[in-house]
């Protein structure tokens, strides 16, 4: 058996999802051991696709480098790997944002059921996937003959380095011209980046406003930690949509999670309930984060943090 990762990239590198979804294509095969080739399809992609070459693990890298795939336009990232599509017996992307708009398409194309977000690899047809707001666990098997998927990544560890694959320039499909790419917005920030941190300091509604969240920065900054919110905080306006962590937002599950004026609701442990560990300040006992939490700290979460803070100094 050999499982095709659909790598995500910015031309430049690989994004670290890739790494996770490598662990997990690995281990789709029979015995858990299987034969793993990366898709790294883009313009000017040559740094991605070394990169891509040192993932342990990883015995070929098919580079697919044209200017129609510069911006990740899922339609023709799509055709790219139907064209390819019958050498393999799964075909693996990450659960972003990224992987979501492509293998849809693709699954779709090739007539078989995608099954998504897998947390966990039983065997070459058998996975098992959250549902239900991550309150049960789905085991899912496939008859299909190609096995479309995609992996939450918080769910693997990363695939380490040290590879040495070998690379290969395929044919490149043309450029469909279903869409075109009109722009790019990005969030500029000096944090590490929400799914990647390993510790993310979040807030709620219990903060109360924009103004107050800014009381969770000096503890941000002396952590080293990205900064979330809860969904409840950005529909109230008090931060911008990309802190959302939960269900309908980022997965997250970094070595430190610490939630702050965050009541618990299931949709938000749902995104963040396999951080490593989780602490929780909130002033109400009975508040659902404490049945996630390592440690729990009822008070005022305006007297608590500058508390904390203090004691980091």
């Amino acid at each position: 058996m050999v499982a095709l990762v659909i790598a995500e990239h910015d031309n430049a590198s690989l994004k670290g999802a890739t790494h996770h979804t490598v662990t997990a294509a690995a281990q789709c095969g029979a015995g858990g051991a299987n034969e793993v080739h990366i898709l790294v399809a883009g313009s000017g992609c040559g740094a991605a696709a070394e990169a891509a070459t040192q993932i342990a693990g990883v015995s070929k890298v098919l580079v697919a480098d044209a200017p129609h795939f510069a911006d990740g336009l899922a339609e023709n990232v799509a055709e790219q790997i139907l064209a390819i599509a019958g050498s393999y017996s799964h075909i693996l992307a990450p659960a972003t944002a990224y992987g979501k708009n492509i293998l849809p398409r693709v699954a779709a194309k090739l007539d078989v059921a995608q099954i998504s977000e897998i947390t966990k690899v039983e065997s070459p047809d058998t996975f098992e996937r959250p549902i239900y707001a991550g309150n049960a666990i789905a085991t899912v098997q496939s008859s299909d003959s190609v096995k479309v998927i995609t992996v939450r990544g918080t769910a693997f560890d990363a695939a380490a380095s040290g590879g040495s694959a070998a690379v290969e320039q395929i044919a490149t499909s043309g450029d469909i011209g279903k869409s075109a790419f009109v722009g790019r917005e990005l969030a500029k920030s000096d944090r590490p980046e929400l799914t990647a941190a390993k510790i993310i300091v979040s807030g709620g509604r219990g903060i109360g406003s924009a103004e107050n969240f800014k009381l969770l920065e000096p503890l941000a900054d002396k952590l080293g930690a990205a900064m979330g919110a809860s969904r409840a905080a950005v529909d109230a306006g008090f931060v911008p949509n990309d802190w959302q962590v939960g269900q309908t937002g980022k997965i997250v599950a970094p070595t430190l999670y610490i939630a702050v004026g965050i009541s618990g609701a299931i949709q938000h442990l749902a995104g963040m309930k396999d951080s490593k560990t989780i602490v929780a300040i909130n002033k109400d006992p009975e508040a659902p984060i404490f049945s996630v939490a390592d440690y729990g700290l009822v008070g005022d979460l305006f007297d608590v943090v500058p508390q904390l803070v203090a004691e980091i100094d």
